[in-house]
C-alpha cells in the first residue's frame, strides 16, 4: 500500500484534500475513484477536470508513486495575461497608480 493526497477546488474558497492509502500500480483515476470526492461533491463532474501529480499535467492512466498529490484542475475563467492587461488599462497612464510617485532623483520604473 502507498499514501498518497488528492486535492481539488470545486468552487472559489472551496478546497477538498484526502490522504488515501491506496495498492501499488494504482492509477490517477483509481486514486480519485477511491477518495470521497464523489460524496462530497456529487454535481461536480470531475472527469472533465484537468488531472496533475504535484502541479504538473498527467495522464488518468499515470501509475502513482508513493507521497504523490493528485490535483484536479478547474479551467480558468480569465486569461492572467488579459487579466493583468485590462488591470493596467484600468490602472491609467503611467503619471498614475503604481508610478504616480517616485523618489527624488529616482530612475523611472523603481
Amino acid at each position: 500500500m502507498i499514501e498518497v493526497t488528492v486535492c481539488c477546488a470545486p468552487a472559489p474558497r472551496v478546497v477538498f484534500e484526502q490522504v488515501l492509502c491506496v495498492p501499488e500500480g494504482c492509477t490517477l483515476r483509481d486514486a480519485v475513484e477511491a477518495s470521497a470526492l464523489r460524496g462530497e461533491q456529487p454535481q461536480l463532474d470531475w472527469a472533465s477536470l484537468q488531472p496533475g501529480v504535484w502541479g504538473r499535467a498527467a495522464a488518468w492512466d499515470q501509475t502513482l508513486a508513493p507521497g504523490d498529490r493528485v490535483e484536479l484542475c478547474r479551467p480558468l475563467a480569465v486569461d492572467p495575461k488579459v487579466a493583468r492587461r485590462e488591470r493596467f488599462q484600468r490602472q491609467g497612464s503611467r503619471r498614475a497608480g503604481l508610478f504616480a510617485q517616485r523618489r527624488q532623483g529616482g530612475k523611472a520604473g523603481y
